[in-house]
């Protein structure tokens, strides 16, 4: 195999496929990208078992063929070579040079055919939106995944398709976002987990233009993305999700209307005044005159008003300040509505329209 690139453009696709190159593994040949060149165009590929990426790299081949590099060592000798044209050869015995002006690397590779392929997935069911909408939605829900995997079912987020909406849920067991779009076209149902790990990753490979488009492919097992000259195929999370729906109400004793950028603003002032390992609550107190929000730790106490519109019950409610701010960080509108029922009930954040949802549980205090 004989093959010549633009450096940047050998980087580039070699970052994207990086992503899917486990950490850890017993199969040595996971630890590695495939250059495939044998058919009319090259091909990278890095696959875990779990989460497999492909991505085309314009080059020149010369002699075609395939062979897998260890991933870490053929990301770092691209990235400290000089921005010009680089050579790669392997021969038949497996050894590969890299060659670039003055350098010339020589390295072990192993043998293509040993490598796993992405598993072969029927382009049935699918839907379609922008690369913008795609990476929004990850970005307005990624955060309320469960760290752990105590409960694999939280660690990943549900894409349901349902009236032709796309409908994104996540939960930790303290709080639950839902982002909702409309969906351009008529499509089947669905309903898959699909691991937060993949949508991290591919929120990170998104052009996030709204031009361009990402198609998503639906199995029992599988779901694709496609988009550019890249395709990631995740294993989906096996399971029954929870019913999110039965944790959801419209009843409210409280509802307040508030600038979001203000509250937002005052729950980062107040965190100022929170250790790491402190778990203080924020105390928000609503009554007609606004909303105080104060805080009260070894280090000091923080009270703060904010003039808010209210309608119903006057309430004193806590909160762990860090979920509040994931969900209003996220929110792109001005304004922003809260829902209350109770100090011990949910406090919902939403639109008019329900296109976002946050439901974040209270603290005692």
């Amino acid at each position: 195999m004989k093959l010549s690139f633009e450096k940047q453009a050998l980087l580039s696709a070699i970052s994207i496929v990086m992503k899917a190159v486990p950490s850890r593994t017993t199969m040595p040949i996971l630890e590695c990208i495939l250059i495939d060149a044998s058919d009319e165009e090259i091909k990278l590929t890095a696959n875990d078992m779990e989460l497999g990426i492909e991505t085309k790299v314009k080059g020149n081949i010369l002699d075609p063929g395939k062979i897998a590099i260890d991933a870490k060592l053929f990301s770092e000798i691209i990235r400290k070579l000089p921005d010009s044209q680089v050579w790669i050869e392997s021969d038949d015995s497996l050894n590969v040079s890299i060659d670039c002006e003055k350098s010339s690397f020589k390295i072990a590779g192993r043998p293509g055919d040993e490598f796993s392929y992405l598993p072969y997935i029927e382009k049935e069911h699918y839907i379609s939106l922008s690369q913008f909408t795609l990476k929004e939605i990850i970005r307005q829900t990624i955060f309320s995944i469960a760290a752990n995997e105590n409960n694999k079912l939280m660690t990943g987020e549900l894409f349901e398709v349902k009236d032709d909406f796309l409908r994104v849920i996540s939960l930790d067991g303290h709080r639950i976002s839902i982002r909702r779009v409309q969906l351009k076209d008529h499509y089947e149902d669905e309903k898959v987990i699909v691991p937060g790990k993949t949508l991290t990753e591919i929120s990170k490979i998104l052009s996030g233009e709204a031009d361009r488009e990402v198609l998503i492919y639906f199995t029992a097992n599988h779901i694709l993305f496609e988009f550019d000259d890249t395709v990631v195929v995740s294993r989906l999370i096996e399971g029954q999700y929870f019913n999110v729906n039965q944790m959801l109400s419209n009843d409210y004793e409280t509802r307040i209307t508030l600038n979001k950028q203000e509250l937002l603003d005052s729950i980062e002032r107040s965190v100022l005044l929170i250790r790491e390992s402190d778990k203080k609550p924020i105390i928000i107190t609503i009554t007609d005159m606004g909303m105080e929000i104060a805080i009260q730790s070894a280090i000091g106490s923080l009270k703060e008003e904010i003039l808010i519109h209210k309608e119903g019950k006057d309430i004193t409610i806590g909160f762990n300040p860090k979920f509040l701010i994931d969900a209003l960080r996220v929110i792109d509108d001005e304004s922003v509505d809260l829902y209350m029922v109770n100090s011990k009930a949910p406090c919902f954040i939403r639109d008019g329209e329900e296109n976002y949802i946050y439901l974040i549980l209270p603290v005692n205090i």
